[in-house]
């Protein structure tokens, strides 16, 4: 039987008020019998009903998928990297492909000399199709991508969807300091993450700092990025310790923390050509 905590989050998952009700679904899930509020309840991860739509499909809409790339640099080769970046980022503009930067930080906080950029694909899977077509027979975006290999010790990528609930990747004003909350979640509890976060995510947009919320499709699954923006350092702890104010907050805290294997966080500063500063 499910429990009272359980059916008032079903209530408010994407009320009719909200604006991303329209965009986004549901999957129920089911309790653990237990004594009712206990703190053991809390701490179980509840089992997701079988379903035939892929929660993908339930979570977000895969016609805007992102690119997240990271970067490992050489120590001392940052200006150079940064400045052929630069260079490759005007050069991808000129190209007839769907895809677009949103976001360039290097890291200050964190893993030291790595550098985060994200791009959007519009257009799904079919515009990643069309831009590797070119990425492979431009000479100029070769010749870029191979100065650049130079500067770097390691690198990686992940296809993302964005959260459906989460509000719109949307460029900020200067002088922004960015987080990175980078979460790997127990298989199987992406729904449970969904549907939590779908409420979490009205207790955070009071001072605009939610920038994206996205999930892993290819890559390293079951990986969750937040990202957030905030004025400075001070102003994160401020808008953090505001959360845990608001009745509910630390309710959604104690059903998502069952749900993580592995979480780490990044301070990013804007790189200077990133659309939102």
């Amino acid at each position: 039987m499910a429990t009272r905590a359980m059916l008032l989050r079903r209530a408010a998952f994407f009320s009719p008020s909200s604006s991303h009700f329209r965009h986004a679904r549901c999957l129920s899930t089911t309790g653990h019998t237990a004594q009712k509020d206990s703190w053991l309840n809390k701490l179980l991860v509840r089992k997701i009903e079988p379903t035939k739509e892929s929660h993908s499909r339930m979570l977000s809409d895969k016609e805007v998928i992102y690119e997240l790339q990271t970067h490992n640099l050489k120590p001392g080769t940052g200006e150079e990297y940064l400045k052929n970046y630069a260079t490759y980022v005007k050069a991808v503009a000129d190209k007839p492909m769907h895809l677009e930067l949103q976001g360039s930080w290097t890291v200050s906080v964190g893993d030291q000399d790595q550098c985060v950029h994200l791009w959007k694909y519009a257009g799904g899977y079919s515009a990643i199709d069309g831009a590797n077509k070119i990425f492979t027979s431009d000479s100029d975006l070769t010749s870029l991508i191979k100065d650049r290999n130079q500067f770097l010790r390691q690198r990686s990528n992940q296809f993302l969807l964005p959260f459906s609930f989460w509000p719109p990747v949307t460029p900020r004003d200067g002088g922004n300091i960015y987080e990175i909350r980078s979460y790997f979640l127990k298989p199987g509890t992406m729904i449970e993450w969904g549907n939590n976060w779908a409420r979490a995510i009205h207790f955070r947009q009071a001072n605009n700092e939610a920038f994206g919320g996205f999930f892993s499709q290819v890559g390293r699954l079951y990986n969750v990025h937040h990202i957030w923006c905030y004025k400075s350092l001070s102003d994160r702890k401020e808008n953090r310790e505001s959360a845990w104010r608001k009745p509910g907050w630390d309710e959604v805290v104690a059903y998502t923390v069952p749900l993580i294997e592995e979480y780490y966080t990044r301070i990013l500063i804007p790189n200077s050509f990133s659309p939102t500063q």
